[in-house]
C-alpha cells in the first residue's frame, strides 16, 4: 500500500506539479497542473498510469490554469481548493493575460474541499488540511502511510508563502503552518510548490520564519 510521486516543474514559475500514483491500482491524480500539459501528460505515460483526478492546493494562476484543460481531456473531475479560494478562479483569465500565460477560462472544481476531507488516489487517501495565509482557501495534502505532504505555497525550505497578494494573511499563515502542520511530526516529507523537498522538522529547526527558536 503505497504511492509513487513524480515531480514536474511546470510555466515560467517553475512551480512543482506532481503527479500521484497508487501502486496497487495504477490509478493517479495530477496536483497543481498550472501549465505544460503535454510535459505532465509524459510524466503519466513514464508512470504507466490513469489518471482519475486533478486536486489542488489553491488557485493562483500557476498552480491551477491547466486544470480545466485536463479535465476536458482526460474527462476528469477537479477537487479543491477550498471555496474561499473561488475569487482567485474567476479572476483567473485577467491573471493569465497579466502574466503572460496563455488564455485561460475561469473554471468551478467539481468538488470544494474543507479541513478534515478525504481525497482518494486509487485505493490511497489523502487527508486535507485547510491551511490559509498564502491564500483564503489553500489546502494541504497529506498521506499520512508514507508521511508525505503537498503543501503547495504554504511553506518551503528556508522559506514561507508570500501573504502580499490580495486576501493573503500574515499570522493566518503562520498559524498554519506552526498549529496545523509541524505537530503532524517531524519526520513529514513535504513537497512544495516551488523549490526542493524538506521535513517539518528541518523547518522547525533553521526556517528563519517559523523555527521554534522564534517563539521560544
Amino acid at each position: 500500500m503505497f504511492i509513487q510521486c513524480t515531480i514536474v516543474p511546470v510555466t515560467p514559475y517553475q512551480q512543482n506539479c506532481s503527479v500521484i500514483r497508487c501502486a496497487d491500482t495504477g490509478r493517479a491524480a495530477i496536483v497543481d497542473p498550472g501549465g505544460d500539459v503535454e510535459r505532465i501528460l509524459g510524466a503519466v505515460q513514464q508512470l504507466d498510469a490513469k489518471v482519475e483526478k486533478v486536486i489542488l492546493t489553491h488557485a493562483h494562476l500557476d498552480h491551477c490554469a491547466a486544470s480545466d484543460v485536463l479535465r476536458q481531456q482526460l474527462g476528469v473531475p477537479i477537487e479543491g481548493p477550498h471555496a474561499e479560494d473561488n475569487f482567485w478562479l474567476e479572476g483567473l483569465p485577467e491573471a493569465c493575460k497579466m502574466s503572460g500565460f496563455p488564455d485561460t477560462q475561469a473554471f468551478t472544481p467539481d468538488r470544494w474541499l474543507e479541513q478534515g476531507d478525504t481525497v482518494t488516489v486509487g485505493a490511497q487517501a489523502l487527508k486535507v488540511i485547510h491551511c490559509p495565509g498564502h491564500t483564503p482557501g489553500h489546502v494541504v495534502f497529506l498521506h499520512e502511510p508514507q508521511k508525505v505532504a503537498w503543501v503547495g505555497d504554504v511553506l518551503f525550505q528556508g522559506s514561507i508563502g508570500r501573504t502580499d497578494f490580495p486576501r493573503g494573511n500574515h499570522a493566518d499563515l503562520i498559524s498554519s503552518i506552526r498549529d496545523k502542520l509541524f505537530p503532524l511530526g517531524d519526520d513529514i516529507t513535504f513537497i512544495p510548490g516551488h523549490g526542493p523537498t524538506s521535513t517539518f522538522g528541518q523547518e522547525r529547526q533553521a526556517n528563519p520564519y517559523v523555527a521554534d527558536s522564534l517563539y521560544e
